[in-house]
């Protein structure tokens, strides 16, 4: 794997700094061939921002640690690694503003540590954006709330709000995790009013509270259903097989992508393409569908079919019998 030059520069420095050699930036630039001045910056970094107790030993004329125990951080980072911190880092921003500053001031200082200095949080965000489109953000105390009852075992007390219900209720329950879907969090929790698993959107509470009761995490055998297995973010261990054909002039695209991980494409002889995929619940899928419009037809279950025929109608409702507005 080949390293990041500013971090092999950081390596060498602390290993020579062990070994007893009171290294100083002369000898730094002189190893790597760099300007004295440029030297200088990384021992300041390493110092400043890596924490490193270097002080610098006027007799010797070199630097030394004040404490032998401090170890660098790890510092090595591949390409994936380098991907995933930069969209944790825009996972925090998804509602326009810091979800939590404390997060992302975290994972900014390890950007810095792995990657080029000069990457400025203004400077990362002129480099690299990611972008949701109709998420659902959550409130920055209610996130802290529950992150902060998931990873300390201790129930959960919210309101909670339903589209359908149009009013809240007050939930208590055991979050066991939380999950970061299509730009938004869902939080999967024992809830003692159902008496079962739920997935509760984070933008629907309101009023999270972190009792003093610590309970005892579930199996993961119990909840990880819940999880994966079948495409979106309903799951459950019976899954329904579908089977969608997509026309000869969407095929290209939707070979492109990917729905879920166990799906299987055939590509049929007029250029058509069969994608079959498990789901659990028909209500994602039913909307997916929808998005392309006469590109895709249904070929099983019948159920969704039959969900499909009955919105075409209500389409031809509003759109086939009414005379446009001048």
């Amino acid at each position: 794997m080949a390293y990041h030059p500013i971090l092999e520069r950081y390596l060498w420095f602390d290993r020579q700094v062990r070994s007893g050699r009171y290294p100083n930036a002369t000898h730094l630039a002189g190893h790597f061939e760099l300007s004295r001045k440029t030297a200088q910056r990384d021992i300041e970094f390493m110092r400043d921002r890596l924490d490193a107790p270097l002080a610098y030993h006027n007799t010797r004329r070199g630097y030394y640690y004040r404490d032998d125990s401090f170890r660098l951080p790890p510092l090595f980072a591949t390409e994936r690694q380098l991907v995933a911190l930069l969209l944790a880092r825009q996972l925090l921003k998804t509602d326009g503003s810091r979800l939590d500053r404390d997060l992302g001031k975290f994972a900014e200082t390890l950007l810095g540590s792995i990657a080029d200095r000069r990457l400025s949080p203004r400077r990362l965000d002129d480099l690299f954006s990611a972008i949701w489109s109709g998420h659902a953000p959550a409130s920055p105390n209610i996130f802290k709330s529950v992150l902060r009852a998931l990873t300390q075992e201790k129930i959960l007390t919210f309101d909670y709000k339903s589209p359908a219900a149009g009013e809240y209720n007050r939930r208590t329950a055991e979050p066991h995790h939380l999950q970061y879907y299509q730009g938004s969090w869902f939080l999967l929790a024992w809830c003692f009013k159902a008496q079962d698993w739920r997935k509760f959107y984070l933008s629907r509470m309101g009023n999270a509270s972190i009792t003093n009761d610590i309970f005892t995490p579930r199996p993961k055998t119990e909840w990880q259903h819940h999880l994966e297995g079948a495409f979106g973010i309903y799951q459950g261990s019976d899954h329904i097989r579908v089977r969608l054909k997509f026309s000869a002039s969407r095929a290209p695209w939707i070979q492109e992508q990917k729905w879920h991980e166990k799906q299987e494409m055939k590509l049929l002889s007029d250029g058509a393409l069969e994608l079959t995929l498990p789901v659990a619940d028909l209500r994602e899928i039913h909307l997916r569908v929808l998005q392309y419009g006469p590109d895709v037809e249904v070929i099983e279950p019948e159920e969704l079919r039959e969900m499909i025929k009955e919105d075409i109608g209500r389409m031809m409702e509003l759109y086939g019998t009414k005379t446009p507005s001048p």
